[in-house]
């Protein structure tokens, strides 16, 4: 459909392909759908994101932006060994003290800016709701198992939940990061 993490101007917005796989939807959309998506998901999910961190911040509530998102076990042909990805672009405190928790944990390989590394021109969430709103912020990437459909609910349960409470008790070792 759209890729909500991607910027308006980004290639990978909408993509007709991925690793190969066609996506028969974006195949043939012409601008005007392309704009309607936009408006109709891109613009409404922002903003609710918006919304809640301004409410947030006009009620003085201590608040953290964690994005999650998922990766496939393997791209363009080459294994990703990674169980997640702690992602980061200018402000690492919250992100490094994330990674090392999970690291500490034992039993996880932790990606430290992998699969993917944030920036500007390729992501949303980070650069805006974040890095603008001076937010700590990390991106979470989880691996998807073999078959995403099937075991998607389950990879991202067993590692986000307990990765959202690593990233609370990190929160206060991260601040004192300057």
């Amino acid at each position: 459909m759209i890729d909500c993490n991607r910027p308006l101007a980004s290639p990978t917005l909408v993509v007709t392909a991925s690793d190969g796989t066609p996506v028969p939807a974006n195949a043939s959309l012409d601008p005007a759908g392309r704009e309607t998506r936009v408006r109709e998901i891109f613009a409404p999910y922002h903003a609710l994101i918006a919304k809640a961190l301004d409410d947030r911040r006009d009620a003085t509530r201590p608040t953290l932006l964690v994005t999650l998102h998922s990766f496939t076990p393997a791209m363009g042909g080459t294994a990703r060994p990674w169980h997640c990805g702690v992602l980061y672009h200018r402000d690492t405190r919250l992100a490094h003290a994330l990674r090392d928790a999970l690291q500490a944990e034992g039993d996880l390989v932790v990606g430290d800016n992998q699969p993917y590394a944030v920036s500007d021109s390729s992501d949303y969430a980070v650069p805006v709701h974040g890095e603008a709103r001076a937010l700590p912020h990390v991106e979470l990437e989880i691996r998807m198992g073999p078959d995403c459909r099937r075991d998607g609910p389950a990879a991202v349960g067993a590692t986000a939940g307990p990765a959202a409470a690593l990233a609370g008790a990190a929160l206060p070792r991260s601040l004192s990061r300057k």
